[in-house]
């Protein structure tokens, strides 16, 4: 006979469970690996194709009849603007970083200036079809006048470097800002113009609360053209006003026939604007998030 082995006993009602185990999370390269996957791709293309730019540049730059400086060049000539932008022995000798400094300022006075009164403008002009007829073909006729034609009239007015310049900024990029402001009112959708009569919107609700959002991506990108824009017209403005500022800096440089700082200071000027035109994409996506154009 086989042995019946004793077993203990469980107490009546009482359930008895087993957890499963947890599921093991993903691995620290599972998760890695995608993300760098996705950075490389973005980053990689563009070192490439810079890479092989620069090649091509140090090629044709090299030969007994090239007129313009090669890359190896332009690092030994100018090796203390890119290592050290930031010296200052006085007066106009000053780095790229302190020029830079100087032209931003501008730069941001100016397109503060542009985008308040702009938007202003646009939310009137969008809103009110007796201003449209009255502003608009000045507004189409005053933006086609080129930024440094402005010049002459802004030295004439204000007598000073500083805000002749700011002013050639603000007539540069208020345009835009204004046509695409205009725009995004006068496209509110008719349904949310139906509700806000349904539920009797006061005024100021109404533009706060419907025209606002619905126009916002409009505005945005009225604000995106304009510091670029801005960014543009200051380097012009600032080589014939001069005093301290990168248009001043890449003036100075070619009446002392210095290629290669000039080159240096194209490169700072295309990231800085590159830079601009990024922050405020953010900006735009941070506070359209939700709305679209229509």
């Amino acid at each position: 006979m086989n042995a019946i082995l004793p077993t203990k006993p469980v107490a009546e009602g009482l359930a008895v469970s087993v957890a499963p185990p947890a599921p093991a999370g993903p691995s620290l390269a599972a998760r890695v690996l995608p993300r760098a996957a996705t950075i490389a791709a973005t980053v990689v293309p563009p070192l490439v194709v810079v890479a092989a730019l620069f090649g091509l540049w140090e090629w044709a730059a090299s030969g007994p009849g090239a007129t313009l400086p090669p890359p190896s060049k332009v690092w030994a000539d100018s090796a203390e603007l890119i290592t050290n932008p930031f010296y200052d022995r006085g007066g106009l000798d000053k780095g790229l970083g302190l020029h830079l400094a100087a032209s931003l300022q501008r730069v941001g006075v100016g397109f503060a200036l542009s985008a308040v009164i702009g938007v202003a403008l646009g939310m009137l002009v969008g809103s009110s079809r007796l201003a449209m007829r009255g502003l608009d073909p000045i507004f189409q006729v005053l933006r086609t006048v080129p930024p440094l034609a402005w010049l002459p009239l802004s030295l004439a007015a204000f007598r000073e470097a500083q805000p002749s310049a700011i002013f050639v900024i603000f007539i540069t990029a208020v345009w835009p800002i204004i046509i695409n402001t205009a725009v995004g009112v006068r496209n509110v959708p008719a349904d949310y113009r139906n509700v806000a009569r349904v539920i009797r919107l006061r005024p100021h609700e109404w533009f706060l609360r419907i025209v606002v959002p619905a126009a916002a991506p409009y505005i945005f990108t009225g604000l995106r053209i304009g510091v670029g824009l801005s960014w543009l017209a200051i380097i012009a403005a600032e080589m014939l006003i001069g005093g301290v500022g990168i248009g001043f800096f890449i003036w100075d440089a070619w009446n002392s026939s210095n290629l290669s700082d000039i080159v240096v200071a194209l490169a700072y000027v295309g990231l800085i604007g590159f830079a601009l035109d990024r922050i405020m994409a953010l900006a735009g996506r941070a506070v359209t998030r939700g709305t679209a154009a229509q």
